[in-house]
């Protein structure tokens, strides 16, 4: 089970028949501004929020965010105090202290040597427990030069993500004014918070029958070094995810693996309305949930 995605949020707030509209756009025929300004404004709640029913449901019944922020605390506690179920397989100590490493290296790749004071095996235990207990997603490197992703998965090289982001930004204490003002998301945290989104909304809206593992790919070659955020299965295509926090952003990375992996079209996600660069399709940050439906038509 997951959070709520952005469409059940939506839906949650009464708000289906914008949910409906999202559902059915495309790179085609983009949003009028103020229609597109409306998605960003209901996502920038959403990002602060956070998909927690009993968030979701105080905020749809009226609560204030002072209301939402103070039972997010109350969760944020919470999961700490469960990790004492898991005290008989590793102190409850190290899995927190290996918890508050992925919060402060979501988004780019995890460093072992960053934990302190535990060795390689024991942060690996720990992260396998915050796995399996649906705290953390894993994003794995793939080399992508087919399918499927996984045959050339290196688990040596990671990204986790938290599995919400109203329980993120209560534990980083991220600025709430900056997180609703969807013109500043890219100063808020360096753009990880986008990106841990976007991995989260692609989790959420995978078919259930066909769950979801996350990949990324980075070239390290020097002077030329290139990363793609991510990259998924549609059919028989892989298609590169790149996330921009903001409405600006090279795409140098995005076309080079295009190049390299023959790809037919990249996905470009930020909070650009919908529309198209060549072979990079434009898909809103509110609408990233909707891209299996997209891809497939």
């Amino acid at each position: 089970m997951f959070p709520m995605s952005f469409d059940e949020f939506l839906r949650a707030m009464k708000l289906d028949v914008l949910a409906d509209h999202v559902k059915k756009a495309s790179v085609e025929v983009p949003f009028s501004e103020e229609m597109h300004k409306k998605c960003l404004e209901q996502y920038s709640r959403f990002l602060l929020i956070g998909g927690m029913p009993e968030v979701v449901a105080t905020y749809a019944e009226g609560g204030s965010l002072l209301e939402c922020r103070k039972i997010l605390n109350d969760l944020t506690g919470t999961f700490y105090d469960d990790f004492a179920k898991y005290k008989e397989k590793v102190a409850v100590s190290r899995l927190r202290e290996v918890f508050d490493a992925v919060i402060h290296q979501t988004g780019r790749k995890f460093v072992l040597t960053n934990v302190q004071g535990l060795n390689n095996l024991q942060i690996k235990n720990c992260l396998e427990l915050l796995e399996l207990a649906g705290l953390i997603y894993p994003v794995t490197h793939t080399g992508a030069n087919g399918l499927p992703l996984g045959a050339e998965s290196n688990p040596k090289f990671r990204k986790f993500m938290l599995f919400d982001t109203g329980i993120y930004q209560r534990y980083l204490n991220l600025d709430a004014a900056a997180v609703l003002n969807f013109q500043t998301i890219e100063q808020v945290n360096k753009g990880a918070l986008a990106e841990m989104a976007v991995a989260l909304e692609l989790k959420k809206a995978a078919p259930s029958d066909a769950p979801v593992e996350l990949y990324y790919w980075r070239r390290e070659k020097q002077g030329s070094s290139a990363e793609v955020d991510f990259v998924v299965q549609c059919g028989h295509e892989i298609v590169p995810v790149e996330v921009k926090s903001g409405t600006k952003g090279s795409m140098q990375s995005m076309f080079l693996f295009l190049k390299e992996k023959n790809s037919k079209f990249g996905i470009r996600a930020s909070l650009e309305n919908f529309g198209k660069y060549n072979d990079v399709l434009v898909v809103p940050l509110y609408a990233v949930g909707y891209c299996w439906i997209f891809l497939d038509t």
